[in-house]
């Protein structure tokens, strides 16, 4: 594992947000969403995510997540995802969203 100083990751902005639309992603050639994200002040932004094994596209909308908000766009298929929601993998290689405990206003810096 590469040790970083503390000012490489003073660079990532990762940030609280509330899902407002999610739907399925059928261009994306492994399962994922097409998720639209509110970030407060820092906009609404959209994002593709493999998250199809524990999460249905209901409980997604309302749910808060934590993303990293200053990666540029990424082209995947058809769509630009513009921001990386945040998971850890589970024992079968599948994403868990990181999300905080309570709910917490959108665009609140993780630190």
């Amino acid at each position: 594992m590469e040790l970083i100083h503390w000012s490489d990751f003073e660079k990532i902005e990762m940030r609280v947000g509330t899902i407002l639309e999610a739907q399925e992603f059928t261009n994306a050639r492994k399962p994922s969403y097409q998720l639209k994200i509110d970030f407060g002040s820092f906009g609404i932004k959209k994002s593709s995510a493999q998250i199809t094994k524990h999460y249905s596209i209901g409980e997604l909308i309302g749910k808060q997540v934590i993303a990293i908000v200053n990666f540029p766009p990424k082209q995947i298929a058809n769509f630009f995802s513009e921001c990386l929601v945040m998971g850890v993998y589970d024992e079968n290689n599948d994403v868990v969203l990181l999300a905080p405990e309570r709910k917490t206003p959108n665009g609140s810096k993780i630190g």
